[in-house]
């Protein structure tokens, strides 16, 4: 199910925020997807906005269809696709945990730490990082 911001608080401390590009979308995601699904609470799936993925690389899948394809995906409860930064949707959703890979241990930007401990959000790491999507497209691109 699509959530707008708007309605992120009516699940605050009841699910899973997981978070990220996914553009393009790779098995490794799918990975995160199961395990953060394995804490025992929804999973509601933050997309970025076109501009962030923009940043990185030229965007494949523009936000609306990476929201619809991740909305499809059996351990995704909730998507939302995000306007703004994750700092705004942790502090509006307070999420009961914040997952990210292993990648971002030490990594994580410190409003996002931060905005997590004044909101007593638990961070889960998880070892599920098979691949990411900036390396696919640079052996596309090499």
């Amino acid at each position: 199910m699509i959530v707008p911001t708007e309605q992120l608080g009516a699940h605050r401390g009841r699910v899973a925020m997981v978070d990220g590009g996914f553009d393009p979308l790779h098995a490794g995601h799918v990975d995160y997807f199961r395990e953060a699904a394995r804490l025992g609470v929804p999973v509601l799936c933050n997309v970025s906005p076109d501009e962030y993925v923009a940043r990185k690389h030229p965007v494949l899948l523009p936000q609306a269809e990476r929201a619809a394809i991740l909305d499809a995906i059996r351990y995704i409860d909730l998507v939302h696709p995000s306007q703004t930064i994750t700092e705004e949707v942790l502090r509006l959703l307070r999420p009961r945990y914040y997952v990210k890979g292993a990648d971002w241990r030490d990594r994580l930007p410190p409003a996002e730490m931060s905005t997590c401990a004044e909101h007593g959000i638990e961070v889960v790491y998880l070892d599920t990082v098979t691949n990411s999507s900036t390396t696919i497209l640079a052996r596309l691109h090499g």
